[in-house]
């Protein structure tokens, strides 16, 4: 039977210390800033603290593709052999950003690569050369902020304190502070989250000097279906494989997250040289560039339901995690 879930959801005293303090006098913090908090806040943040948070086991929060054990990296290299054809695979690096403490999704997977790196969520990025930059559930787990339409206009949301209990509420602030990317018009009550700080993470890592392969396994959407076919947003938060609408409980014990939106991913791999970014559910992105592989584990496999194939129907089933997850991928040539 799963854990009982506890049933106080009010924030530690340790996190309502840190809240105070990049609050100020005001005690009021934008959206996105309690996000930064909640999730990476050196001592109280989710993605700091020393738990496992991935998988099955006891206290785990969600699951992912890397929870599928070692095939999911096999179908990653075999999709990157398919991609990076024309190129001398054996002289690119592997490097992928944001995996969880304890390896990577090539962990104990046999590679051509001529080394793999991982980079931790908040480590320096250095990259250079002939690399493929992969990542799994990064883009979704940056901050986000929140706007509501209120009046027939945009109302940007933020969190405050009071005593010990945190509201979300209305920043004080006037139109100027509205990003223009907001839609003129949409019915009172519509929300939207919106992942800046994952577009601009996108371009960071662009902006390193490398030349490769780039390829993102995460949730998303269109602009067009956040302005117009979300109306209560798209952030929820995970604790105990459940998910839950209360974005302020228990803070930093609990993942936030959101849906990013792919044309601004797309629109910051294009600014920085590479070409034709392309978007498919991840069940198509294996299919189509790592088929082989997935036939040859098929008939390994045929005449019994083993761990394998429970596996890669679970990868690329559309009710699991085949149209769950989308793959974000693009080529930039040495010339970059």
């Amino acid at each position: 039977m799963p854990a009982a879930e506890p049933s106080d959801d009010s924030a530690s005293p340790a996190f309502l210390e840190h809240f105070r303090a990049a609050a100020g006098d005001r005690g009021v913090l934008r959206f996105d800033r309690f996000v930064e908090l909640a999730l990476y806040q050196p001592e109280v943040g989710y993605y700091r603290r020393n738990k496992p948070r991935v998988g099955y086991g006891p206290g785990t929060d969600f699951y992912t593709s890397s929870t599928s054990g070692p095939l999911f990296g096999e179908l990653i290299v075999a999709a990157c052999k398919s991609l990076l054809e024309s190129e001398r695979i054996d002289s690119f690096a592997f490097a992928e950003i944001g995996a969880e403490p304890g390896g990577g999704v090539l962990e104990g997977v046999a590679h051509p690569f001529t080394r793999v790196e991982t980079v931790r969520l908040g480590a320096p990025l250095t990259l250079s050369g002939p690399c493929v930059v992969f990542s799994n559930e990064l883009l979704d787990a940056q901050p986000f902020r929140r706007f509501v339409r209120t009046e027939q206009r945009w109302e940007e949301r933020g969190v405050a304190i009071r005593g010990t209990e945190l509201q979300e509420v209305a920043m004080p602030h006037g139109s100027a502070d509205l990003p223009d990317v907001l839609p003129p018009s949409a019915p009172d009550g519509y929300r939207l989250d919106l992942s800046f700080a994952a577009s601009q993470l996108v371009d960071r890592i662009a902006a390193e000097p490398w030349h490769g392969l780039f390829l993102a396994l995460d949730y998303g959407k269109t602009w067009k279906e956040l302005a117009e076919s979300t109306p209560g947003g798209t952030a929820r938060a995970y604790f105990r494989h459940r998910q839950r609408n209360d974005l302020l409980a228990r803070p930093g014990e609990q993942d936030l997250t959101c849906h990013v939106c792919w044309d601004w991913i797309e629109d910051a791999l294009r600014i920085r040289g590479f070409k034709a970014p392309r978007l498919e559910f991840q069940e198509s992105f294996l299919v189509h560039h790592a088929g082989e592989a997935i036939a040859s584990t098929m008939a390994a496999e045929a005449t019994r339901m083993s761990q394998r194939k429970l596996s890669l129907m679970q990868l690329l089933h559309p009710a699991h995690l085949g149209q769950k997850f989308q793959a974000m991928y693009a080529l930039r040539g040495g010339g970059t």
